[in-house]
Formats: C-alpha cells, sequence, structure tokens
C-alpha cells in the first residue's frame, strides 16, 4: 500500500465518525420538524426561527471548539499530554455563555420580533427560544470537551455520544410536545424543553469520560486563557457573519420573487446536508495538521492538507453527481408543482459543481484551523462572502434580472474563487 493511500486511509477513519455524527443532527432537525409540523404551520414556523435565533446564540461560542482542538493536537504531537487549552475553554464557555444566556433569555421578544412574521409565530419562538437558550452553557463545554477529543483523535466519541443525546431527545421532546407517558402536552415549547434536555445529558456524558482522563494540573494561566480566547474569536464571528450572510441572501432572493425563495430553500438545505463529508473530513485534518505542527514537521502538516482534500474531492464528487444527472427527479421530491421543478433544475445543477468546487475551502479552512490560522479564515471567508459574493448576487439577480439563476452562478463563481483562494494560500504555507 502506498504512503498516500494509507494517509487518505487515516484521513478517512477520523472523519467517518465525525460526519455520521453531523448526518444524525441533519436527520434529527428533520425529525425535529416532522413532530412539531403536526401542530401546524404557525408552530412549526416560529420553532424554525426560533430554532435559527440559537443557532446565531450558538455561533457565538462555536469557535472554542477549534481553539481547544488545535491546541490539543499541538500539544499531543509535541508530547505534552496536557488538559491547559481544556481547561482554559471551559473557564471561557462559563464564563462567556452563562450571562449570555441569561441576556438573551430577557430580551427574547424584542430578538426575535426582528425576523419573525406575524404576533403569533414571534409568541411560539419566543417560548421555544427561552428554553433553548437555557442549554447554551451546556453547548459551550460540550464544544470545548469535543474538541479536547477531536484533538486527541478520538473521534469515535463524537459520534457514540451524539447518538444517545439525539435519540433520548426524540423520545423526551416527542413526549413532551404531544403529552405522552403522562407528561403534559406543551406544543412547540415541549421541543425546545427535549431538546435542552438532551443537551444536559450529553454534556454530563462528554465529562464523565473526560474526568477520568484529566490529570492533576494547575488552573490555566493568563496567557492560555488569551491564547484560547484569541484563536476562539475570530472562528465564533465567522460562524455568525456566515449565518447572517443566508438572511441577506435570502432577503434577495424575496425581491426576485416567492417561487425563487421557496427554491432557494431547498436548494441551500441540500447544499449544507451534503457538504458534511467536506467538513468532517476538515475537521479530521484540523487534528492531523496540528499533531504534525506540534511535532515541528511542516512538510508533514502540508501533505495531511492537500491529503484531505483529495478524500474530500471524491466524496463530494460522488454526492454531486445525482444533482447533476437527474435534478428533476430530486426536486420531485420537495415540489409537486412542475413550475418550480423547472425552475430549479438548472440551479441545482450548478449548486452539484458548487458542492464539488467547494472542497478545498472547506478542508483548508479547518486545517488552517488546525495550524492556529483562525484569524486568517474569518478575514478570508467573510471578505469573500459579504465583498463579493452578496453584492456581486444582488447586481446580477435583482439588478440585471437574471434572478435564481443569476444568484446561483454567482454563486458558483464565488465558491470556485473561495476555493482557489484558500489553496493558495496553504500552498504558500505561510500560516
Amino acid at each position: 500500500m502506498s504512503p498516500v493511500v494509507r494517509r487518505q486511509g487515516r484521513v478517512m477513519r477520523l472523519a467517518l465518525p465525525i460526519m455520521l455524527g453531523m448526518l444524525s443532527q441533519s436527520m434529527l432537525n428533520l425529525i425535529d420538524a416532522a413532530l412539531v409540523g403536526h401542530l401546524g404551520e404557525e408552530a412549526l414556523a416560529g420553532v424554525g426561527i426560533g430554532g435559527y435565533a440559537m443557532f446565531m446564540m450558538t455561533a457565538l461560542v462555536f469557535g472554542l471548539s477549534s481553539s481547544v482542538q488545535s491546541q490539543t493536537a499541538q500539544d499531543s504531537g509535541s508530547g505534552q499530554y496536557t488538559s491547559r487549552s481544556l481547561q482554559a475553554g471551559l473557564t471561557i464557555g462559563v464564563a462567556v455563555a452563562v450571562p449570555l444566556s441569561c441576556l438573551a433569555w430577557w430580551q427574547a421578544p424584542a430578538f426575535i420580533q426582528l425576523i419573525a412574521p406575524t404576533d403569533d409565530v414571534s409568541r411560539i419562538a419566543v417560548d421555544y427560544f427561552r428554553w433553548r437558550v437555557i442549554s447554551l452553557t451546556a453547548i459551550a463545554l460540550t464544544l470545548c470537551l469535543r474538541g479536547y477529543w477531536n484533538g486527541l483523535q478520538q473521534t469515535h466519541l463524537y459520534l457514540r455520544i451524539i447518538v444517545i443525546v439525539h435519540v433520548f431527545n426524540v423520545f423526551v421532546s416527542a413526549a413532551l410536545i404531544y403529552g405522552l407517558a403522562g407528561l403534559p402536552a406543551l406544543g412547540a415549547s415541549g421541543a425546545g424543553i427535549g431538546t435542552t434536555l438532551s443537551l444536559l445529558l450529553g454534556v454530563v456524558i462528554w465529562w464523565s469520560v473526560t474526568v477520568k482522563h484529566l490529570r492533576n494540573e494547575e488552573a490555566p494561566c493568563f496567557c492560555t486563557l488569551r491564547t484560547t480566547l484569541f484563536l476562539a474569536v475570530p472562528h465564533s464571528m465567522q460562524q455568525l457573519w456566515f449565518a447572517a450572510g443566508y438572511v441577506v441572501l435570502f432577503w434577495l432572493l424575496g425581491k426576485v420573487g416567492a417561487q425563487s425563495v421557496a427554491v432557494g430553500h431547498v436548494l441551500v438545505n441540500l447544499s449544507l446536508l451534503l457538504i458534511l463529508p467536506g467538513v468532517g473530513v476538515g475537521i479530521a485534518a484540523m487534528s492531523l495538521v496540528g499533531e504534525a505542527l506540534g511535532q515541528d514537521d511542516q512538510h508533514a502538516a502540508h501533505r495531511w492538507g492537500i491529503d484531505a482534500l483529495s478524500v474530500a474531492g471524491m466524496l463530494l464528487t460522488a454526492l454531486a453527481l445525482p444533482m447533476l444527472l437527474f435534478p428533476e427527479n430530486i426536486l420531485a421530491l420537495f415540489f409537486a408543482d412542475e413550475s418550480l421543478i423547472q425552475l430549479g433544475t438548472l440551479p441545482l445543477q450548478i449548486t452539484g459543481l458548487m458542492i464539488v468546487l467547494d472542497a478545498a475551502a472547506l478542508v483548508l479552512a479547518q486545517a488552517l484551523m488546525g495550524a492556529g490560522a483562525q484569524r486568517m479564515v474569518m478575514l478570508l471567508t467573510l471578505s469573500m462572502q459579504w465583498l463579493l459574493f452578496l453584492p456581486l448576487a444582488w447586481w446580477v439577480g435583482v439588478w440585471l434580472g437574471y434572478g435564481l439563476i443569476g444568484v446561483w452562478l454567482t454563486q458558483l463563481f464565488y465558491r470556485l474563487l473561495n476555493s482557489v483562494s484558500f489553496l493558495w494560500v496553504w500552498q504558500r504555507r505561510r500560516w
């Protein structure tokens, strides 16, 4: 077996549990939507808006995962089996998430009112969001613990724990939504309570596994806290503004027409689901690059990024082929209206190309974070999205009148340029 094949096999072994865990998360979102959907359109819309608001809150602490993971991987590579970055992440997580969740709970009505279409939907969204935001501290701690174990390349723990959490969530949420097993029927709020309880269970499991592994160490020093925060903030801001970019994108599609919004929602959700293998491979590359740099092996670190990119490219190409060859059949799963299928056919094929072209950006962005280049990733990602794609999409799709196809062709150009930029940065090796 050639060295390249061995390295690719190692990337795949690390990435597979992460990919399956992310897939289970996406499936859980679909199951939650199906459970709440039986309560009516307003309940479904309220949970959707509340869930998106919670995603924005989670983005503010999301960077703790990559910060802890990259530092742990480098410490492991250098032979320093220390939990200093984990302790720093946990400290920052509590210090940030507790007051942030209290503020969000207090200001939930004003926050939700900005994005809710009607008062009835807003009321449901506020109740749901308030139950969900209680779990923000648990989410922050889980991100730190997950990053620590991923940094040690024990990615199988992520899959095992997330499956337990999700199964628990489905049963508890269903019981609280509909009043099963003698529990009160709480409707959409029951979904929020069930999800929060499952996240609390998850952080308990993560901690019970981790505490056995920790050694008696001193509390993290100011230098470690500063480094952890310095690495976490850019990734969190990147996630926050990336999510905000989709709000602007759907606002642009709204200017084009209601049909474009409907088709655009399906295309975006499909693309976000199908890029998960690339994200999973990228997270695996983050650990391998960090470990190599901890061993002061710049060449190996660079090689891991390229090997991970080749694995992701093959996976994403396989997933994109049905979108390129059978777009009408795929769209027929979502739309009965033939006009919507016709409108979405070419954009879906463009989406398939985007998924393949996005491989370098998905993988190398994570690999760069493994090298501690979170700030560079943030600047490159957000400048491409906000300074290039969104203004260009408005100009081509709205101002010039090319509609949904114009917006999606613009996005194809943006994805290509984004990946080329990340590949250029990676090849320069100035991390």
